[in-house]
């Protein structure tokens, strides 16, 4: 069973990871590579959540 505080962490990663794709996009020269690593990690962490969700 997936405890209420292991989600809310996922969330804030999830929440984090939104938050550092934000501040690279709007760098005078954005890193796409490290947007892109970004977007992945945080679907993955996005899946995660509705994975243990729905557990």
């Amino acid at each position: 069973m997936v405890s209420q505080e292991q989600l809310q962490a996922l969330k804030v990663k999830h929440a984090n990871l939104e938050k550092a794709i934000d501040d690279e996009i709007h760098r005078p020269l954005p890193d796409t590579v490290q947007i892109h690593t970004l977007k992945r990690e945080k679907l993955r962490i996005k899946d995660e959540i509705a994975r243990l969700s729905r557990s």
